[in-house]
């Protein structure tokens, strides 16, 4: 491992938490999309990692969610069929806002790696102009 391999690895896990929290969000923030039932219901992202050999890890694809949902009886909203129904996404607002807590958590951790290896790097270089 090089001297600068941990800015590496770091930035990898930072970058993959930052998707992480992109697909959450998005996630969230369709919770309650509605859709006619002759269509597909919003389809959640789930973000799948992947190790890199050397050091660090990768996004290496998204994968959707049920596009049948859940359907809903709900006759007075516009997009409803002649029997009342409309088809919502299948996303639980729980276990999303648990996503949520470990993506963040997860970026400040990577977040905290990177500032405390400056850290030491600087004061490496500073050590060297002392010398």
């Amino acid at each position: 491992m090089g001297a600068f391999d941990m800015l590496g690895i770091a930035g990898s896990g930072l970058a993959t938490h930052q998707t992480w929290l992109d697909a959450v969000s998005f996630n969230i923030a369709n919770v309650n999309t509605v859709r006619s039932t002759d269509e597909d219901a919003f389809q959640a992202q789930f973000v799948m990692a992947e190790a890199v050999p050397d050091g660090g890890v990768e996004v290496s694809g998204i994968a959707l969610g049920d596009p049948e949902g859940r359907m809903v009886h709900n006759p007075e909203h516009p997009l409803a069929d002649e029997d009342g129904y409309v088809r919502m996404p299948d996303v639980d607002m729980a276990s999303q806002m648990s996503q949520l807590v470990m993506a963040q958590r997860g970026f400040q951790a990577q977040a905290a790696v990177i500032r405390n290896a400056q850290d030491v790097y600087s004061s490496a270089l500073s050590i060297g102009r002392n010398a």
